[in-house]
């Protein structure tokens, strides 16, 4: 009986391990060539391309909104909360606010718990 020959990639019929040794190469090289190819290089340059664009677009809008008078009048108003923040006012007007809706709920909550039961099924329109 004669011995098996190695196959053209150089390992054995029977090697399991070489051939996916071979595989890996194999496909290192083709995701090589994707990688360096012409089409890939293009279309890289093309998203970057567009990417810059789109941020010199929104830098331009956003130096035009904040130029503009309704740019202007939010920038005054963030001012603003940031000054109550930090003076307490607006804690305070956040627990006042907090407080109320508690009561009207813990009222109404009230009303409903003291409300005698009513008699019979008269509800159903019968």
């Amino acid at each position: 009986m004669t011995e098996p020959e190695p196959n053209k990639s150089g390992t054995m019929p029977d090697d399991v391990a070489g051939e996916l040794r071979e595989l890996g190469k194999n496909l290192a090289g083709i995701l090589r060539s994707a990688w360096e190819s012409d089409e890939r290089k293009r279309l890289q340059e093309e998203i970057q391309a567009g990417l810059n664009d789109l941020g010199e677009t929104f830098n331009e809008a956003a130096a035009e909104f904040q130029s503009s008078q309704t740019g202007q009048r939010l920038k005054e108003d963030v001012e603003e909360i940031r000054g109550k923040i930090r003076s307490g006012e607006m804690e305070v007007k956040v627990r006042e606010e907090i407080l109320s809706a508690l009561r009207m709920v813990n009222n109404e909550l009230e009303k409903t718990r003291k409300k005698p039961p009513e008699s019979g099924d008269s509800s159903r329109g019968g």
